[in-house]
């Protein structure tokens, strides 16, 4: 058996061997010392293997799921180790090869790998997040990006460069990366991968077999670096899957330029899928999602993941969600219909992938039915906007289907198909006849034990099953003499502590009965199971194009929802560099402040081509950064398709989104707080455009005061002079203000606080104006610092300001100096000459021993030379 197992677990590489015995799945060596830690579960030890003993562990066969998730979130991969014959074959086998069948082992074989990208069993996947696998291939300095959800099958094609490829990967939100092995750009976190399925060709020719076509011109026009991410996807899926693919829709072609673009650093800081933690709760999607369905909700998180650029879709979208808005009655009867909707598209995944359920059956048709009956409702609906239209004929034409499976299920299907019980009554005569025959055999076996009762005397008489005697006649220990005679016609079987087990003829043959005709009555379902999966391959497009619109409805009324409970305005798109929002508000903060009962104090922001950089002042916890981030989140939903929390606004599209508010190190890269800031400054100054917008908190704050105060200025000159883009900037350097002078676009504002009788009073406001003082030390003070340490800080501090009053302060000069387009002209080189010059002058030369000057004259030699 170690053999067998050995070499399966070469096989399995690095993944974790689920080795089937019985009913078990066993872990042994390394890979059950790393499972019992992470499962909380006994580790033990067998026999011996290379002198050292054999530790073992395992999990029943029946609860293994629930012990994969945990293995798969802490990291883990899954290999699964079956049973590919029955012992009466392996017998068989043993025969044919001339062994003693006695020692002959069951095969086994690995049917599947389980990984955190390829997941399609509903207790393993989150119901409101999308599991999506991404592998990537470069071709001619082109990366090729695949992206699938197998567990819907939803499969999208795209390319990037390598310096926006963080960017695409972080839009993707992907659980699992899979790169060709020895590949130099790879992600942080990925799975290599054999390099030959890569191949361009290869992901063309899979792409052509799977969607049963000769050529892939129908879906799109794809380049090689798709193509080869393409196959570089289905191969792995090929493998982990052991030559059984799971359920791909045909690719659909996604262009670069066809939705906003945010890096991994402005997305972190925005916290639109997940807040600072890493969890959904305090994210934007949590504050927004009031969808009734796990599909809804997983496709808000894709929109909010990728804003439009496109007016028209943009449009589209915000339409139907005030369709549903202006109609309260109907929003609320649709969702009652959704809520109690099953996840169709993950049910297709699981019936396509072959771990399909006579309860994902169940789940298809009713879902496919609740879907003909809103198409039947909404087209008697009047002043439909066009994406409802658009929408309506996906939600029909599945009436054959739907009467199939109407006829041949039972109204609740289990979820196990081995038990039979899932073929309704009706649908097959045969079928029906073997579980009549079955039935009367149980029947007369009841009438069979009331009758040895009265025949044997025995009231305690009972007929009992179990896998291993199958039917057999059960009485207590003392009446067992009585059924051991010789001509009591009975037979017997076993003694257990309190009772003997006998067996009879007639027993025998009805239980031969039950058995013939129950394991026909299986078989025979097994089979309809297998013809209706085979309808529901069939249609798997059109269903899945069901499932997705039920979800845009989802989304629409969700969103819709929240408009109404929250009074959000519906947002103006325009195709002008603009930015104007009355009365905004942040989402997420505003929800917070709800639950203990405050308010939210909401603040206007207008940028346009003559007044496009707010520069921000005012004290620490004043709500600059709030105010930064919730003009972002706006701009963001509204390009979404979402209602925004405003009163009105009006928002030009912006290309690009840029948020550097926050900073922490990041040791694992080597980075300090202050490198990270620089990094993802550098990375807005290099992407920016006059399209984008971008928020600045605190730029330079890392660093000494006058490199701080420097970096900020200059960045500020580039952002309003190069890149001309919308641009909100948060500061504590009060000397930025003298920029107003030189940078006609920029405008001064703060965020209002007050002093009260020796407390600090933030009142979230924001004011035209510069700030006049950042508060800091009354900041310290509502903090905790001691009384003490501010009172001296109070001192240091007028000394400090006594100084700069007296010197001009640190930004003294700084007037006088070009704009950044003149300064940033390129100085012109020291020549030799001049630092030869630099050297002698700066040398004391009545210092200098006879030794030094010689060296010295060498030095200024070679300097020259």
């Amino acid at each position: 058996m170690m053999e067998q197992y050995l070499a399966l677990k070469r096989e399995a590489g690095g993944s974790l061997l689920f080795y089937r015995m019985g009913d078990f799945f066993e872990l042994f060596f390394e890979d059950a010392k790393i499972a019992s830690e992470i499962l909380d579960i006994a580790l033990t030890s067998r026999g011996e293997h290379a002198g050292e003993p054999i530790a073992m562990c395992g999990v029943p066969v029946h609860s293994a799921e629930g012990y994969l998730a945990r293995l798969i979130k802490a990291g883990q991969r899954v290999a699964i180790a079956e049973q590919v014959e029955t012992p009466d074959e392996a017998k068989a086998r043993a025969k044919r090869e001339g062994k003693p069948s006695s020692k002959v082992l069951v095969a086994r074989d690995i049917v599947r790998f389980v990984t955190a990208g390829t997941l399609t069993e509903e207790a393993l996947l989150e119901p409101r997040r999308a599991n999506v696998l991404v592998a990537l291939a470069e071709v001619r300095g082109a990366i090729g990006i695949a992206s699938c959800d197998i567990s819907t099958g939803a499969m999208a094609l795209e390319e990037c460069t390598s310096q926006m490829l963080s960017a695409e990967l972080a839009r993707l939100h992907a659980t699992e990366v899979i790169v060709p092995e020895g590949w130099e750009h790879v992600p942080d976190e990925n799975v290599p991968h054999d390099r030959g399925a890569f191949s361009s060709d290869a992901g063309s020719e899979r792409l052509c077999a799977v969607h049963g076509v000769a050529t892939l011109d129908g879906f799109g026009e794809f380049s090689r670096a798709m193509l080869a991410a393409a196959g570089g996807l289905i191969g792995y899926l090929d493998h982990v899957g052991r030559g059984k693919l799971p359920l791909l829709l045909p690719p659909r072609l996604r262009a670069n330029a066809s939705s906003m673009a945010m890096d991994e650093a402005t997305r972190g800081s925005l916290e639109i899928l997940e807040s600072q933690n890493g969890n959904r709760a305090g994210s934007l999607v949590a504050a927004l999602d009031r969808c009734s369905t796990g599909a809804g909700s997983r496709l808000l998180a894709e929109d909010l993941s990728a804003p439009l650029l496109d007016l028209q879709l943009i449009e589209e979208r915000l339409a139907l969600v005030q369709f549903w808005r202006d109609r309260p009655i109907e929003r609320a009867n649709l969702r009652d219909v959704l809520r109690a909707l099953p996840d169709i598209g993950r049910a297709l995944g699981r019936i396509v992938a072959g771990r399909g359920s006579p309860r994902d059956l169940g789940q298809i048709r009713d879902g496919l039915g609740e879907a003909a009956r809103i198409h039947d409702w909404l087209t008697r609906e009047a002043d439909r906007p066009p994406l409802l239209d658009a929408l309506l004929p996906r939600l029909a034409g599945h009436g054959a289907l739907i009467d199939l499976l109407a006829c041949a299920l039972v109204a609740s299907p289990p979820t196990e198909r081995g038990n039979g019980g899932y073929i309704a009554p009706g649908y097959d005569a045969s079928l029906d006849e073997l579980r009549d025959i079955s039935g009367n055999a149980r029947r007369a076996i009841a009438a069979m034990e009331a009758r040895y009762r009265d025949e044997t005397g025995i009231a305690a008489l009972k007929i009992r099953h179990n896998g291993v005697l199958g039917y057999f006649i059960e009485v207590p220990s003392r009446h067992g003499d009585a059924l051991m005679a010789a001509d009591s016609g009975f037979t017997h079987r076993q003694t257990m502590k309190g009772a003997v087990r006998f067996n009879s003829l007639a027993l025998h043959e009805e239980a031969s009965r039950i058995a013939e005709a129950g394991g026909h009555a299986l078989a025979a379902e097994d089979s309809h199971f297998e013809e209706l999966v085979g309808e529901v391959h069939a249609a798997r497009e059109k269903i899945a194009a069901t499932a997705a619109a039920l979800a845009r409805l989802d989304v629409a009324a969700g969103n819709a929802e929240r408009a109404a409970q929250g009074d959000w305005a519906r947002p103006e798109i325009v195709d002008t560099a603009e930015l104007e929002i009355v009365g905004g508000r942040h989402p997420v903060v505003e929800a917070a402040l709800a639950k203990t009962g405050e308010r939210f104090v909401a603040n206007s922001c207008t940028l346009a081509p003559d007044d496009r950089l707010w520069l921000i002042g005012g004290p620490n916890m004043g709500g600059k950064s709030t105010f930064l981030r919730q003009n972002a989140l706006i701009v963001v939903m509204a390009q979404a398709g979402c209602f925004v929390p405003a009163n009105a606004a009006r928002i030009g599209l912006v290309d690009r989104l840029f948020s550097r508010v926050g900073a922490s190190d990041n040791l694992a890269r080597g980075r300090s707080t202050f490198m990270v800031e620089m990094v993802e400054t550098a990375a807005i100054l290099a992407q920016a455009t006059e399209r984008s917008f971008v928020i600045l908190d605190e730029v330079g704050r890392g660093t000494s005061t006058y490199d701080g105060l420097a970096l900020a200025w200059a960045v500020v000159e580039a952002v309003h002079s190069r890149i001309a883009c919308r641009c909100l900037f948060a500061t504590h350097y009060h000397e930025l203000a003298r920029l107003a002078d030189s940078c006609d676009s920029l405008s001064l504002h703060h965020v209002r606080a007050r002093e009260w009788k020796g407390d600090l009073v933030l009142l979230h406001e924001l004011a035209e104006g510069p700030a006049d003082r950042s508060y800091g030390l009354a900041v310290a003070k509502l903090a905790g610092i001691p009384a003490p340490v501010v009172q001296r800080a109070r001192q240091v501090l007028t000394k400090l300001e006594q100084a700069r009053s007296e010197t001009g302060g640190l930004a003294a000069g700084l007037g006088e100096l070009p704009l950044f387009a003149a300064a940033a002209a390129p100085e012109p080189e020291q020549g030799p000459e001049d630092v030869l010059a630099e050297r002698l002058r700066t040398t004391d030369l009545d210092a200098l021993s006879p030794r030094d000057a010689l060296d010295l004259l060498y030095e200024l030699k070679r300097t020259l030379d």
